[in-house]
């Protein structure tokens, strides 16, 4: 009878704000275990696909410096394709998603559950820049056209005029002071 009483008095007691805090950061850390726990999985599934790509990478010719492959562990973890163009985890972390950023906004390249289906999508990306390389650096370069020439002033016709207006605007000064005198 006497532990009825007790666990009576327990239950009507109110829990201590001290013992509830105690609670609450104990869930707040189990939490953050699970958020951490998914970006680890995250990253692990971007380099997953990053080995994937080392057959690829291995085969672009040593003097394209196009692309700058390399994973990012930010707020949001990235594997980077080229300045461009990158792979993220979707929303339920097991979707990989191939972006790129245009001047229009960020389009979705590729969408998948398969590291292989993006790889492939990371393929065909990477051989259409190369295509594209190619292109700029086959064209002729585009000359263009040479600014005109400015007008040339000859100097000598400005010096012989200044010449002859200050001698005539001297001569007209003595003329007018000798006057004045007599």
């Amino acid at each position: 009878m006497a532990d009825a009483q007790n666990s009576v008095s327990t239950a009507a007691r109110p829990m201590r704000l001290k013992d509830a805090l105690r609670q609450a950061r104990i869930e707040a850390a189990d939490r953050t275990g699970v958020v951490v726990d998914l970006r680890d999985a995250e990253i692990a599934r971007l380099e997953i696909l990053n080995e994937a790509l080392d057959p690829l990478f291995a085969e672009i010719p040593a003097g394209v410096e196009l692309f700058d492959r390399g994973i990012t562990q930010g707020d949001t973890p990235r594997l980077w394709i080229d300045v461009v163009a990158h792979v993220v985890m979707g929303r339920d972390k097991r979707m990989y998603r191939f972006v790129q950023d245009t001047a229009y906004g960020r389009i979705v390249l590729a969408e998948s559950h398969e590291a292989a289906k993006i790889a492939d999508a990371v393929t065909s990306y990477v051989a259409r820049r190369l295509v594209e390389r190619e292109r700029a650096l086959s064209l002729p370069p585009v000359q263009a056209a040479p600014p005109p020439a400015p007008p040339r002033r000859n100097g000598l016709w400005t010096f012989v005029l200044g010449f002859v207006a200050g001698a005539l605007a001297l001569f007209a000064l003595a003329l007018f002071a000798a006057l004045r005198i007599s």
